[in-house]
Protein backbone atom coordinates (compact mmCIF):
# COMPACT_ATOMS: atom_id res chain seq x y z
CA UNK A 1 0.00 0.00 0.00
CA UNK A 2 1.47 3.33 -1.04
CA UNK A 3 0.88 6.92 0.08
CA UNK A 4 -1.72 7.58 -2.64
CA UNK A 5 -3.69 4.50 -1.54
CA UNK A 6 -3.65 5.72 2.07
CA UNK A 7 -4.92 9.17 1.01
CA UNK A 8 -7.54 7.52 -1.19
CA UNK A 9 -8.77 5.34 1.69
CA UNK A 10 -8.88 8.38 4.00
CA UNK A 11 -10.80 10.35 1.35
CA UNK A 12 -13.23 7.46 0.87
CA UNK A 13 -13.81 7.22 4.62
CA UNK A 14 -14.33 10.94 5.18
CA UNK A 15 -16.37 11.50 2.01
CA UNK A 16 -18.53 8.50 2.97
CA UNK A 17 -19.19 10.03 6.37
CA UNK A 18 -20.09 13.39 4.79
CA UNK A 19 -22.33 11.56 2.32
CA UNK A 20 -24.04 9.73 5.16
CA UNK A 21 -24.58 12.96 7.02
CA UNK A 22 -26.22 14.81 4.14
CA UNK A 23 -28.09 11.66 3.08
CA UNK A 24 -29.54 11.42 6.59
CA UNK A 25 -30.75 14.99 6.29
CA UNK A 26 -32.33 14.16 2.92
CA UNK A 27 -34.20 11.04 4.03
CA UNK A 28 -34.76 11.46 7.80
CA UNK A 29 -34.12 14.89 9.29
CA UNK A 30 -35.81 17.19 6.80
CA UNK A 31 -38.78 14.87 6.14
CA UNK A 32 -39.23 14.63 9.91
CA UNK A 33 -39.00 18.38 10.39
CA UNK A 34 -41.40 18.91 7.48
CA UNK A 35 -44.19 17.44 9.62
CA UNK A 36 -43.83 20.29 12.12
CA UNK A 37 -45.73 23.56 12.03
CA UNK A 38 -43.81 26.54 10.65
CA UNK A 39 -42.67 27.95 13.99
CA UNK A 40 -41.65 24.51 15.28
CA UNK A 41 -39.87 23.68 12.01
CA UNK A 42 -37.81 26.88 12.06
CA UNK A 43 -36.96 26.52 15.72
CA UNK A 44 -36.01 22.83 15.38
CA UNK A 45 -33.75 23.57 12.41
CA UNK A 46 -32.16 26.49 14.27
CA UNK A 47 -31.34 24.33 17.27
CA UNK A 48 -29.94 21.50 15.15
CA UNK A 49 -27.91 23.82 12.94
CA UNK A 50 -26.59 25.71 15.96
CA UNK A 51 -24.70 22.60 17.04
CA UNK A 52 -22.96 22.46 13.68
CA UNK A 53 -22.39 26.23 13.50
CA UNK A 54 -20.74 26.10 16.93
CA UNK A 55 -18.04 23.91 15.36
CA UNK A 56 -18.99 20.57 16.89
CA UNK A 57 -15.51 18.98 16.96
CA UNK A 58 -16.26 15.54 15.48
CA UNK A 59 -18.41 17.04 12.75
CA UNK A 60 -15.70 19.60 11.92
CA UNK A 61 -13.00 16.91 11.88
CA UNK A 62 -14.99 14.87 9.38
CA UNK A 63 -16.26 17.76 7.25
CA UNK A 64 -13.02 19.74 7.00
CA UNK A 65 -11.03 16.50 6.98
CA UNK A 66 -12.81 15.43 3.81
CA UNK A 67 -11.76 18.66 2.10
CA UNK A 68 -8.16 18.33 3.25
CA UNK A 69 -7.94 14.65 2.33
CA UNK A 70 -9.37 15.19 -1.15
CA UNK A 71 -7.09 18.17 -1.81
CA UNK A 72 -4.10 16.20 -0.48
CA UNK A 73 -5.03 13.27 -2.69
CA UNK A 74 -5.29 15.47 -5.78
CA UNK A 75 -2.00 17.28 -5.15
CA UNK A 76 -0.08 14.16 -4.12
CA UNK A 77 -1.36 12.24 -7.15
CA UNK A 78 -0.08 14.91 -9.50
CA UNK A 79 3.30 15.10 -7.74
CA UNK A 80 3.83 11.35 -7.32
CA UNK A 81 2.28 9.75 -10.41
CA UNK A 82 1.89 12.69 -12.81
CA UNK A 83 -0.99 14.72 -14.13
CA UNK A 84 -2.07 12.42 -16.95
CA UNK A 85 -2.33 9.39 -14.62
CA UNK A 86 -4.08 11.56 -12.01
CA UNK A 87 -6.68 13.06 -14.32
CA UNK A 88 -9.62 10.96 -13.06
CA UNK A 89 -8.67 11.65 -9.44
CA UNK A 90 -8.44 15.37 -10.19
CA UNK A 91 -11.82 15.40 -11.94
CA UNK A 92 -13.54 13.42 -9.18
CA UNK A 93 -11.92 15.54 -6.45
CA UNK A 94 -12.91 18.76 -8.20
CA UNK A 95 -16.50 17.59 -8.55
CA UNK A 96 -16.54 16.80 -4.83
CA UNK A 97 -15.05 20.14 -3.83
CA UNK A 98 -17.47 22.15 -5.98
CA UNK A 99 -20.53 19.87 -6.01
CA UNK A 100 -20.61 19.07 -2.30
CA UNK A 101 -18.46 21.59 -0.47
CA UNK A 102 -19.13 24.45 -2.91
CA UNK A 103 -22.89 23.91 -2.70
CA UNK A 104 -22.60 23.83 1.08
CA UNK A 105 -20.60 27.05 1.23
CA UNK A 106 -22.48 28.88 -1.51
CA UNK A 107 -26.05 27.80 -0.80
CA UNK A 108 -26.54 25.94 2.48
CA UNK A 109 -24.48 28.14 4.78
CA UNK A 110 -26.18 31.36 3.63
CA UNK A 111 -29.60 29.69 3.96
CA UNK A 112 -28.69 28.36 7.41
CA UNK A 113 -27.43 31.78 8.49
CA UNK A 114 -30.62 33.38 7.17
CA UNK A 115 -32.90 30.97 9.07
CA UNK A 116 -30.79 31.43 12.23
CA UNK A 117 -31.74 35.13 12.20
CA UNK A 118 -35.49 34.43 12.18
CA UNK A 119 -37.00 35.33 15.53
CA UNK A 120 -39.90 32.90 15.83
CA UNK A 121 -41.37 34.79 18.77
CA UNK A 122 -41.67 38.11 16.92
CA UNK A 123 -43.04 37.06 13.52
CA UNK A 124 -46.69 36.38 12.72
CA UNK A 125 -47.85 33.08 11.23
CA UNK A 126 -47.83 34.38 7.64
CA UNK A 127 -44.26 35.67 7.85
CA UNK A 128 -43.09 32.44 9.52
CA UNK A 129 -44.71 30.46 6.70
CA UNK A 130 -42.95 32.61 4.07
CA UNK A 131 -39.59 32.25 5.81
CA UNK A 132 -40.03 28.50 6.00
CA UNK A 133 -41.06 28.11 2.36
CA UNK A 134 -38.20 30.28 1.09
CA UNK A 135 -35.75 28.24 3.15
CA UNK A 136 -37.07 24.70 2.97
CA UNK A 137 -37.62 24.35 -0.79
CA UNK A 138 -34.21 25.64 -1.80
CA UNK A 139 -32.37 23.88 1.05
CA UNK A 140 -33.92 20.49 0.22
CA UNK A 141 -33.45 20.88 -3.53
CA UNK A 142 -29.74 21.59 -3.24
CA UNK A 143 -29.25 19.03 -0.48
CA UNK A 144 -30.62 16.36 -2.80
CA UNK A 145 -28.18 17.48 -5.49
CA UNK A 146 -25.16 17.42 -3.18
CA UNK A 147 -26.25 14.06 -1.76
CA UNK A 148 -26.30 12.48 -5.23
CA UNK A 149 -22.94 14.05 -6.08
CA UNK A 150 -21.41 12.91 -2.77
CA UNK A 151 -22.61 9.34 -3.28
CA UNK A 152 -21.26 9.30 -6.85
CA UNK A 153 -17.89 10.70 -5.74
CA UNK A 154 -17.50 8.14 -2.96
CA UNK A 155 -18.33 5.36 -5.40
CA UNK A 156 -15.83 6.70 -7.94
CA UNK A 157 -13.06 6.92 -5.32
CA UNK A 158 -13.75 3.26 -4.48
CA UNK A 159 -13.46 2.37 -8.18
CA UNK A 160 -10.15 4.26 -8.40
CA UNK A 161 -8.84 2.41 -5.32
CA UNK A 162 -9.88 -0.95 -6.76
CA UNK A 163 -8.03 -0.18 -9.99
CA UNK A 164 -4.81 0.96 -8.27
Amino acid sequence: MNFIDILLILSILLCSLVTGFIFTYAIVVMPGLSKLKDKEFIRAFQVTDEIIQNNQPIFMLIWVGSIISVLSLMISSVIIIGISESLLTIIIGTIYLFGVQGVTIGIHLPLNNQIQKVNTEELDDQKLHEERLNFERKWNFFNNIRTIIAFFITLMFIVILKNN
